[in-house]
């Protein structure tokens, strides 16, 4: 059975000096209905680039010239979204991973299957799509609610957002504390993406993936014969990130030994690879980030107090979801265009609701998760409350009150005879509500600006009358009126 791709037609850029190779993967991509496009050398896939638009490129690793490896530095300053698979002998496998950490999407060694190479190429296909999706999605959003990849309208992240704008461009280290889930490594993403280092490499690493010795090898690199297995000299995550950023998560669970090493890469702006005897100068800007409680963790001997302050010199706590429930629509909102294809499908202002009230223990990556697991089980274009059934309400908080439906507030206008303005004033007062008083998301609903909706007030007995108008009598009467209308509801 022939794989073909899922997506609609794409092309493919096919780089290698040997034509017999080149001809060979023409036919099968093009038998899978993929255009192919042939470039015998590194600088004529240059010119071809320049010229034409392609959905991934597929490039041999030694080509007489250029290599693909820098045909990849070349490709990447100027189309960085656009996928590069590399191909390689069995006995480069080395090579290709150090391409991979240079930026490269993938590597194939040869000689390879077809239906390799092609499950390959989908997957890259399916991860640009997606990285298109969020660019489209972060220029959709309000501007002033996003910063880089962060999104927020609460206090908080306003304050997280002016934060990185001063410290964006400078080098000093950055310490982030704050729950599983609250998005630590995007602060640390942002923070690299808005500052003068963004167009130099971002290199992120759990600590608590690999173990000791090869966490070791993995920041600091290693020369050949190091230790059992070490075939040749490797490079360091530290090295790779030379002129940009490194992002240590969860540095609270690196050992004491590993510590110490860290602490004198930070003293002296140098490394030593395992096994080597030469120090290698870096310039690296060092972003860790942690659940744990350091504080704690150095009072029991378990981290180092003086690495403690060599990384935090400037602090930022991300507050959980559930502290910063004025966060929860415009991050559903996202989560909603990203995990959904159809731009019809919407959250009921109950689920809206109920996602505002919910504990999010696993903070925004248990919301987005909610929000994938309804899009794949709801059918129908509206998302209610009843698709969120296992969402825990936080405890003494209730429920947004949820709008009165259109025909209730027309029969209550009705029925206690009230005036056009009164009835605006009464809708503009269950929109506050909804919004539980914040004005900025009820001006959005309203369609009005926030100047016009602090001048109206509420027109109810919560908000006050406007003080804008003259006649007070009046004022006193209507605000009267719906007060008696907000008893009767």
């Amino acid at each position: 059975m022939s794989v073909r791709m899922k997506q609609k037609k794409h092309s493919v850029l096919v780089v290698d000096d040997d034509e017999a190779m080149r001809e060979m993967l023409g036919s099968i991509l093009e038998e899978a209905g993929i255009a192919a496009v042939e470039a015998a050398s590194a600088s004529a896939a240059l010119q071809l680039f320049q010229e034409r638009e392609f959905s991934a490129v597929l490039s041999d690793i030694r080509m007489p010239g250029k290599s693909g490896l820098e045909l990849l530095g070349e490709l990447h300053k100027l189309r960085p979204e656009i996928p590069v698979l590399l191909m390689t002998a069995f006995g480069s496998v080395d090579l290709a991973v150090e391409a991979m950490q240079e930026g490269a999407y993938h590597y194939v060694t040869k000689p390879f299957k077809r239906k390799e190479i092609l499950l390959i190429l989908n997957r890259a296909f399916e991860h640009s799509t997606l990285e298109e999706e969020n660019r489209k999605l972060r220029r959709a959003v309000d501007h002033t609610s996003m910063l880089g990849d962060l999104i927020g309208e609460s206090a908080a992240m306003r304050d997280i957002f002016a934060l990185i704008r001063k410290i964006a461009n400078n080098r000093s280290n950055v310490l982030l504390t704050g729950e599983s889930g609250t998005g630590k490594e995007v602060v640390a993403r942002t923070i690299h993406y808005v500052g003068a280092r963004a167009e130099q490499p971002f290199v992120p690493i759990n600590c608590t993936a690999l173990p000791e010795g090869l966490l070791e090898s993995e920041l600091f690199g290693h020369v050949r014969g190091a230790f059992t297995g070490a075939h040749a000299t490797k490079k360091g995550l530290f090295e790779h990130a030379s002129g940009g950023t490194i992002f240590l998560d969860e540095i609270g669970d690196m050992s004491l030994a590993l510590q110490s090493k860290l602490l004198r890469v930070l003293q002296d702006q140098e490394i030593r690879p395992v096994g080597g005897n030469q120090a290698v100068q870096v310039d690296v800007r060092v972003i860790t980030a942690t659940n744990r409680n350091l504080e704690k963790d150095m009072d029991e001997g378990r981290f180092r107090r003086d690495l403690f302050y060599r990384l935090n010199v400037i602090p930022i706590q991300i507050p959980p979801l559930r502290e910063r429930p004025e966060d929860i629509r415009v991050l559903s909102e996202f989560f909603l265009r990203k995990h959904c294809g159809n731009p019809q499908v919407r959250l009921a202002p109950a689920a809206l609701a109920k996602l505002e009230t919910a504990r999010w223990e696993g903070n925004a990556r248990e919301l987005e998760n909610a929000i994938e697991r309804a899009v794949a089980l709801t059918d129908g274009v509206e998302i209610g409350a009843e698709d969120f059934p296992f969402l825990k309400v936080q405890v003494g908080v209730e429920s947004a009150p949820t709008p009165l439906r259109e025909e209730n507030i027309l029969a209550t206008a009705l029925t206690q005879k009230l005036t056009l303005h009164e009835l605006e004033d009464l809708y503009i007062s269950e929109i506050l509500k909804f919004t539980h008083g914040n004005k900025v998301r009820a001006a959005k609903i309203l369609g009005i600006n926030r100047r016009t909706l602090y001048r109206r007030g509420s027109g109810s007995t919560q908000e006050g009358v406007d003080p804008d108008r003259e006649d007070s009598a009046s004022d006193s009467s209507k605000s009267a009126k719906l007060t008696r209308v907000s008893a009767a509801r």
